[in-house]
């Protein structure tokens, strides 16, 4: 009995792809905006919504959520269709995800310029926002589990473990953070007290990088990275050992935001151990990825897509070096507080999260689109330089000035005091933050030039795009 085959459910793909580049203009603009202010306060314009303390938590939301959660459900609709040779479970489902999640980037937009804000990190939106969040990774979950679920081969793909342990937790740690009593439409208190919500939140905080800015992207890597080097992932049984090491040990690692503080001291120790820990897996999936280029070397210097992942694998591998690094306690008493912290976090953001996230966007897009590929490799390569040589500015800069910072602020006289006050380590700061913009707007300039080589791509396809694609036959 012949029967006709499922299509892939590429729609909601190819719509989340492109919200991917419009949010990350719109969070690398905001981004420059706050550095700006840094260097030049004036720019707020006295004008409250402009102001560095609710443009702060917009830029953080815009690059993480926005951008960084439009090109994770792209990638994970993208990858476990192919993975499984199964459409995608309940395409309404699917298409509610993409149009609540992109309801909640707006609704996030109004909200925290208007200082709506329950004060935490990375989960500064309030109740109402929170709940349409749990209805959107809920109906995400279904849609993700259930294309599994139907999957026409008995393997489940390496890249899909990751995606779902990520899907898993963001779901706990969300919930249970954001356990708050609503007294108002727009205001709530949170359900914990003192050093218990400092625990939750920071628990919370470094597992939305442990598990949404590490995991999710790694999953995105190890099916992209093999995929556009035409090689299989260097070593499966690595892929395994990786996946189980990294999500046992991330959950624990949170407290060593929390060096000295009113955490008890060994809540403290534990998560300082859990990080250093941390360093065996994450360096193991680093090398996974870029010795899946094994044979594949000379791709390097000719596909910049590959340039993209790899050095993304690059800034992954250092980042979580500095991370368990900063995270001992006589390290972490020079960096707290510091423009070093700083650094280290765009390293993982804009070297990691962003690089692999570009590099997966112009090697899926084509794809969805029916096409070979994108409008312009060479824009590619032009974004691949200008966007690396501003990270390299951003974070050196951050480096320097953070290290800096430390020192002048513990530096004591014979007699005791403080041999420079808060404002001169301010003033000696103050080249390090223009330089710091100067990456900013490199790293934007490049966001600029994708979104026009998107444009120009999906002007190319048309008439491709409601071609649909028929999934492979099981064999």
């Amino acid at each position: 009995m012949s029967t006709v085959p499922e299509t892939y459910n590429d729609k909601v793909i190819r719509q989340f792809a492109v919200m991917t580049v419009i949010w990350g203009i719109v969070g690398m603009l905001v981004g420059v905006l706050i550095a700006a202010q840094l260097y030049w306060p004036a720019l707020n314009f006295d004008i409250p919504w402009l102001s560095y303390g609710r443009l702060r938590p917009l830029h953080t939301n815009a690059v993480i959520f926005a951008f960084g959660g439009s090109g994770l459900f792209a990638t994970s609709y993208y990858v476990v269709q192919r993975t499984c040779h199964a459409t995608l479970f309940s395409p309404r489902l699917a298409t509610f995800t993409f149009w609540g999640w992109q309801a909640v980037i707006v609704l996030a937009a109004i909200t925290l310029p208007l200082g709506l804000t329950s004060g935490k990190e990375y989960a500064e939106l309030e109740w109402p926002i929170d709940v349409l969040i749990t209805l959107v990774w809920v109906s995400y979950a279904v849609v993700f589990f259930g294309t599994i679920a139907k999957r026409k081969i008995r393997h489940i793909f390496v890249a899909n473990w990751f995606f779902g342990a990520y899907i898993i937790t963001i779901a706990l740690l969300h919930i249970f953070n954001n356990m708050e009593i609503p007294v108002t439409l727009w205001k709530s208190y949170s359900l914990y007290s003192g050093a218990v919500d400092a625990m939750v939140q920071w628990w919370y905080g470094h597992n939305a990088v442990g598990f949404f800015l590490t995991t999710a992207f790694l999953g995105m890597m190890y099916y992209f990275v093999p995929k556009q080097a035409g090689r299989p992932v260097y070593s499966y049984r690595l892929s395994v050992v990786h996946f189980w090491a990294l999500i046992s040990i991330y959950m624990w690692a949170g407290p060593h935001h929390l060096h000295y503080t009113a955490l008890p001291d060994w809540a403290q120790s534990i998560g300082m151990v859990f990080s250093l820990i941390l360093l065996a897996p994450s360096w193991g999936g680093m090398i996974n990825g870029m010795m899946t280029l094994n044979g594949a070397w000379e791709k390097l210097r000719t596909d910049p897509i590959i340039k993209f992942m790899i050095v993304a694998l690059s800034f992954y591998g250092m980042s979580t070096f500095e991370g368990p690094m900063m995270s001992i306690k006589t390290v972490n008493a020079l960096s707290h507080y510091t423009d070093w912290t700083i650094g280290h976090v765009h390293s993982g953001a804009l070297g990691w999260v962003a690089m692999i996230t570009i590099g997966c966007i112009y090697s899926m897009l084509p794809r969805v689109l029916g096409l070979k590929a994108m409008y312009s490799t060479r824009m590619i390569e032009q974004h691949f330089w200008i966007h690396t040589t501003g990270v390299v500015f951003y974070i050196s800069a951050m480096w320097i000035a953070g290290v800096m910072q430390g020192l002048m602020w513990r530096a004591t006289n014979d007699d005791g005091t403080l041999t420079y006050t808060f404002v001169e380590s301010l003033k000696a700061t103050y080249p390090y933050y223009l330089a710091r913009l100067g990456g900013g707007v490199l790293c934007l300039s490049g966001m600029v030039l994708m979104l026009v080589n998107v444009l120009k791509t999906l002007q190319m396809s048309k008439g491709n795009v409601d071609v649909a694609i028929p999934a492979p036959a099981h064999t």
